[in-house]
């Protein structure tokens, strides 16, 4: 069966498998079932402009896929669209003329998407900071540098000036920022730390999902260090080399222990936490792009994460 699809992410390629259900149809066709919030001149543009895929390679709109193949397609980011800003609640850990380090809650997405441009962090950056956000992400990532996932919390660095952006996407590139998070994962892992060197791409049977593959991947490293054992549970320290989408969630759920609390990599049946994933970022560091000091920020643990592993303190 060959699923709908009623959201994507600008400039991620989106894979759609053939079901027998549209086996030969024209590809143009296909498209206009997948995307049905979508127009038909919206479908073809994406075909006009070779941004559709058949089994990796660019098709007309009068290609026939047969069932099991994988058509993929990137909606390139708008020229411009109209982002509103929103007085919407900010921890500001630190702020100068350059950039802003930032603590995120968990629930808050990072910036608009197709079909959801409120109540983003990018919309309260908007009202706080004005026009004064750098451009090189564009519209839809107005200061931007890196991300983290809407149920992970923690903080973010976000860029005023452009040249503060290229100086701290430079450091992301060379692995002289540091990014470390904290979270719960469930079981014991066999050795205290580890490497997982495994590349991530995005699904093929599930778009939404990342996976470890090696076709059209991203190379992902994650340095991985037990904190404490608990009962059933590893609270751990991780430390970001790349940064993937979702990358320590698929990492831990490949080596067979998830993140608590992750309803998309977590192990089926297991109910969802109360109060959500376990996964912070705890700790950002940087060089400053003007001054050249290397700051060094933390983030405490929120209230939930520290519910849960007190509970399971009590537990053991």
């Amino acid at each position: 069966m060959t699923d709908k699809i009623d959201s994507f992410e600008y400039n991620e390629p989106v894979s759609v498998i053939v079901g027998e259900d549209f086996s030969q149809e024209r590809v143009d066709k296909i498209l206009c079932f997948v995307l049905e919030k979508y127009s038909r001149s919206f479908v073809q543009g994406l075909l006009e402009k070779k941004l559709v895929l058949c089994n990796g390679k660019a098709v007309s709109k009068s290609h026939r896929p047969a069932a099991g193949d994988v058509i993929e397609f990137t909606v390139p980011e708008p020229a411009y669209i109209n982002i509103n800003a929103q007085d919407i609640p900010l921890d500001i850990v630190y702020e100068d003329s350059s950039l802003l380090v930032v603590n995120k809650p968990r629930g808050m997405v990072v910036h608009p998407a197709p079909g959801n441009y409120e109540n983003t962090l990018v919309n309260a950056l908007m009202f706080h900071c004005g026009d004064s956000l750098s451009g090189i992400n564009g519209v839809i990532r107005p200061g931007i540098v890196h991300r983290i996932d809407r149920d992970t919390s923690g903080l973010l660095l976000v860029a005023k000036t452009d040249s503060a952006h290229v100086s701290l996407a430079s450091q992301i590139k060379e692995h002289s920022l540091t990014r470390e998070y904290r979270a719960v994962v469930y079981g014991r892992l066999r050795e205290p730390e580890g490497v997982i060197d495994a590349p991530i791409g995005r699904s093929a049977s599930d778009r939404k999902k990342m996976c470890v593959t090696e076709r059209n991947s991203k190379n992902a490293v994650t340095h991985y260090k037990v904190i404490e054992e608990l009962d059933g549970f590893s609270f751990i320290g991780c430390r970001l080399e790349t940064g993937r989408t979702h990358q320590i969630r698929v990492h831990m759920a490949y080596i067979g222990h998830p993140v608590a609390g992750d309803t998309v990599y977590g192990p089926g049946g297991k109910p969802a936490l109360p109060g959500g994933q376990c996964l912070h970022a705890a700790i950002l560091g940087f060089t400053h792009p003007e001054s050249g000091e290397r700051m060094i920020f933390e983030s405490p643990l929120p209230g939930y994460f520290n519910d849960f592993l007190a509970k399971l303190r009590r537990d053991i």
